[in-house]
């Protein structure tokens, strides 16, 4: 599990609890809300990571009052993810009362101003679902050219009570809209969304005093770097929970925003990814409970939701998901299952041109092991006679850091392959000293934007070293080292965990003196993307830490590829590409999706809402039935004639196994 992963769970699986203005109007006690408060557990535990992090973490910090305001307004926004309850008076109001104090109460433990705003922001959360249920008695009308912005969190604050009630009526109509056009009965649409909304209400009910401290200690870590984070012992024993489903459920790993569960990544080899159904970003909206029956699920903590996806090996769970990037909900079930090791291995496959033979690793993790079994890959007799080779990182999100430096080995004679500087300055290098190389052959390493820190330090070793072709996208940009301690002293009389701190203490710097961390590794040759780098990588996160250099490593580039050589196999694939029907249309879908993606606005017209998912199916059922005319295969009538389990094509590889044909090619017109 990377770092990445870990502060998905850490960060947010708490519910976000979002404040109201002095405007609304005052809530009837009809219900009882816990009356929440620090522990006397928080004073040394507040102590302790403010120490850690002053004190320890690879980015020196001054814990002033400057810092104090940007914890506050980070505070915030982790309250009012979408900012679609919290108006500009609110927030003057709070930073002006508490945006000096922060930094103070910090070092001597003081965490009762997060608990006062926390108290009034479950209050006030009650009553804007209090409002939302009684929305529901209101006819909706869903032929008017109206339209709800989805994300709001970068935009400004509602500037009155008058503007938050607009976004809630807007929330409630598109709620009740993809309902109808998910063809829920008409007469059970009312109740569903009664039930959502009274499940968020329950929820509020069950905040606890651990709650609090977890989002308040994490808005402080945050502020510092991304990748720096508090555990609180409940949430330690949920992230070895969440581990568990990663492994023993459907293998997906999920991120909480706002009342939406999101499915941040797959857990290659898993149950959900094998179905083909389920993808990055798609949203959890409702879960099979015991009897069956699909629970809704928007507005649940996202440890009750693990818990219902949960289950013994070979039993099924059903998903309902909602795709944002066309608006549909899609019904899946899963088989949950434990992820076999061997398919989380990497693996080899070999493909064939002009009779050539291109061999391709897919490599889903650097787990310990890796560079055994690619060896063996290596040596095995379908390796034999191999005329190039890929390594295919895409999605690969890193692990073990003496794996990358001994797999980079497997591939340049020896020599230095990674330097790490610690927080005070030192630089120690990691170095592959077995001088064989176990090939050395045309080689290249495909990547995208979800190939981080240990990914990008192979890809960055055989580009300096000028040992191979780097194609794809740009690298995810994750060059730091975390370090996971937990906050209890060996002299400590608690009987109870007081909690982990994670906080950054290296970063990784390529041989060439360059960092991985934010810039990533740029590719050679430049694949399209279905994911923006302006939207997703560590240069989006807030707070990361910035690209530098240090001193070049002593090493020695390889005669195995030059630079002069690239515009040859570069031109060739341009040639190439601009007549490949899979390709261009990806670069169409890709264009698509990047101006959706600017629009950030869903039309609460059902009318408009129906042509656009006629025209989605439409463009869907033409694109497959021109793949299956070109390969003599049956034509489809209609959309839900296609197999569920049918596979678009992975142009993206093929055409990486084209290139490194090519640089094979102009390998043996050298020689």
């Amino acid at each position: 599990m990377t770092i990445q992963r870990l502060l998905v769970y850490i960060v947010f699986f708490l519910i976000p609890f979002h404040l109201v203005g002095k405007e609304l109007t005052p809530i009837q006690k009809n219900y009882s809300l816990p009356k929440l408060h620090p522990e006397k557990v928080h004073t040394v535990s507040s102590k302790r990571i403010t120490s850690r992090l002053l004190n320890d973490h690879f980015k020196k910090i001054n814990l002033n009052d400057s810092f104090s305001n940007k914890i506050l307004e980070n505070y915030l926004e982790i309250l009012d993810f979408n900012k679609n309850t919290l108006t500009e008076v609110d927030v003057k109001n709070i930073k002006f009362k508490w945006g000096n104090k922060l930094d103070e109460q910090l070092k001597v433990g003081q965490t009762q101003a997060a608990y006062d705003i926390f108290n009034k922001v479950l209050e006030l959360k009650y009553q804007r679902y209090e409002y939302a249920k009684s929305l529901l008695n209101k006819k909706m009308n869903f032929y008017e050219n109206d339209y709800i912005i989805l994300d709001r969190h970068k935009l400004d604050w509602s500037k009155n009570k008058q503007e938050l009630d607009d976004l809630w009526l807007k929330k409630v109509k598109f709620d009740e809209l993809n309902l109808i056009l998910s063809n829920e009965p008409d007469d059970n649409i009312k109740k569903t969304l009664a039930d959502r909304y009274s499940n968020v209400l329950l929820r509020l009910r069950q905040t606890n005093n651990e709650d609090v401290f977890q989002v308040y200690m994490n808005a402080f870590a945050r502020q510092i770097d991304p990748h720096t984070s508090y555990l609180s012992p409940r949430a330690a024993e949920q992230f070895q929970s969440e581990m568990s489903l990663s492994l023993e459920g459907i293998g997906a790993v999920l991120q909480q925003e706002g009342d939406d569960t999101i499915i941040k990544s797959l857990v290659k080899g898993g149950p959900a990814e094998k179905t083909q159904k389920i993808f990055d970003g798609d949203r959890i909206i409702g879960v099979s409970d015991n009897n069956g029956e699909i629970k809704d699920v928007i507005g649940w903590r996202l440890d009750d939701i693990v818990s219902l996806i949960k289950g013994p090996k070979g039993t099924k769970v059903t998903l309902k998901i909602y795709r944002t990037n066309n608006k549909k909900n899609y019904i899946v079930t899963v088989v949950r299952d434990k992820i076999k090791l061997e398919d989380r291995k990497a693996k080899l496959e070999i493909k064939t041109i002009n009779n050539a033979k291109i061999g391709v690793i897919e490599i889903p993790s650097f787990y310990v092991g890796l560079t055994a079994d690619v060896k063996e890959l290596l040596r095995s007799s379908e390796a034999n006679n191999l005329s190039g080779l890929v390594i295919d990182l895409r999605n690969n999100g890193g692990g073990a850091l003496s794996e990358a430096t001994t797999l980079s080995g497997l591939f340049i004679p020896s020599g230095p392959i990674v330097q790490i500087k610690d927080n005070f300055g030192n630089v120690k290098i990691k170095r592959d000293r077995d001088i064989t190389m176990y090939y050395g052959g045309p080689l290249s390493v495909l990547i995208n934007r979800y190939s981080a820190s240990a990914s990008e330090i192979f890809a960055a070793v055989i580009q300096d070293y000028s040992r191979g072709i780097i194609i794809g996208t740009q690298s995810y940009g994750k060059g730091t080292v975390q370090q996971h301690r937990p906050l209890n002293h060996m002299y400590d009389f608690y009987d109870d965990s007081l909690g982990y701190i994670q906080y950054t203490i290296q970063k990784f710097y390529r041989v060439n003196g360059g960092s991985t961390q934010n810039k990533g590794v740029i590719p050679d040759i430049k694949f399209p993307s279905m994911v923006d780098p302006l939207l997703v990588g560590e240069s989006v996160e807030k707070n990361s830490l910035k690209w530098d250099s240090i001193e070049p490593a002593v090493y020695q580039k390889t005669s195995n590829f030059k630079l002069s050589e690239l515009p040859s196999i570069y031109s060739k694939h341009i040639k190439r590409v601009k007549n490949n029907d899979e390709y261009n249309y990806l670069i169409l879908k890709i264009k698509d999706s990047k101006e959706y993606s600017k629009k950030n606005k869903v039309s609460l017209n059902i009318n408009v809402r129906k042509a656009e998912n006629k025209k989605d199916d439409a463009d869907r059922l033409k694109r497959i039935n021109a793949r299956q005319k070109k390969q003599n295969l049956k034509i489809f009538e209609s959309i839900d004639d296609i197999p569920k389990d049918y596979q678009e094509p992975d142009v993206l590889l093929d055409e990486a196994v084209n290139i490194t044909y090519d640089l094979a090619s102009l390998n043996e017109h050298n020689n």
